[in-house]
């Protein structure tokens, strides 16, 4: 006799936006929607679970393009900061 594996449930509140988006996106997989979430979800936490154990960050796409346009945003400086740029440099 096979051993039946145990499950557990876990229960997650959404918005009604987000609820339908995930049910239209099983509804394109023609899955269930409980299907989805586990497919998607234990997907991605185990990339994130991977990363982590590598030491890097995972990004999404839509992150790597945040963060990049982050990096390459033109600093501004507070008016304190640059007071203290110009006591190190010995400017007055």
């Amino acid at each position: 006799m096979p051993k039946k594996s145990s499950t557990s449930s876990l229960m997650v509140r959404l918005d009604e936006a987000s609820k339908n988006v995930l049910s239209r996106a099983a509804e394109l997989r023609r899955i269930s929607v409980s299907d989805y979430v586990r497919q998607i979800t234990i997907s991605q936490a185990a990339k994130e679970v991977d990363a982590a154990s590598e030491q890097t960050i995972a990004l999404t796409s839509d992150e790597q393009f945040a963060f990049w346009t982050a990096l390459n945003r033109p600093v501004l400086l507070t008016s304190a900061q640059k007071s203290l740029g110009k006591l190190m440099r010995g400017e007055s």
